[in-house]
């Protein structure tokens, strides 16, 4: 586990361009996104703090893909050395879990590089503009969804919607840290 709040990317600064496969070899690139809001989440199959927000990006995903929020779930991870990391793997989590939302495979680690990604899940929501408004964890309890008090990714993406400046902009990532290739 590792909690970490040195980013690389600060509010206001834009988001780096990319092109990555989804699970069906669909190419996404940042150019295609028409929506007013880009939400990038570096994700991944094997980390147990994924695994336990999964559901509650499920629903997000669900409720504000619509609203005009373009959500990527976005896997850098080694996968030599995390097989379940693996194209084919990420594939089968998808269709299970019933994503609402394309799964990007980032085999080259240049795009979460270029994002400044720390962890599994790092959450980065981006205006029109797509400069940065919030980076940080999805809400205050990844294990217990019943205690969870603070929304941040919600609430961030609702005042983004709302035309409101989004407080707090940052928060630190807790999860798994990104398994980058020797």
């Amino acid at each position: 586990m590792a909690e970490l709040a040195e980013f690389r990317l600060s509010a206001g600064e834009t988001a780096p361009d990319f092109a990555l496969p989804d699970t069906e070899g669909k190419v996404h690139r940042l150019s295609d996104v028409h929506e007013p809001l880009f939400l990038a989440v570096f994700w991944c199959n094997h980390c147990p703090y994924v695994q336990a927000w999964e559901s509650r990006m499920i629903d997000l995903g669900r409720r504000y893909g619509g609203k005009g929020v373009a959500i990527f779930l976005i896997n850098a991870n080694d996968t030599k050395a995390y097989p379940a990391d693996d194209l084919a793997s990420m594939r089968t989590r998808a269709h299970e879990k019933g994503y609402p939302f394309p799964y990007l495979r980032d085999e080259s680690q240049e795009v979460a590089r270029a994002y400044g990604a720390l962890v599994t899940p790092h959450a980065l929501l981006f205006d029109r503009e797509r400069r940065l408004l919030f980076q940080g964890r999805i809400d205050d309890s990844h294990d217990h969804p019943e205690r969870v008090r603070h929304r941040y990714l919600e609430k961030a993406l609702d005042q983004a919607l709302a035309g409101s400046k989004v407080e707090p902009s940052e928060l630190p990532v807790l999860g798994c840290t990104i398994k980058w290739k020797a």
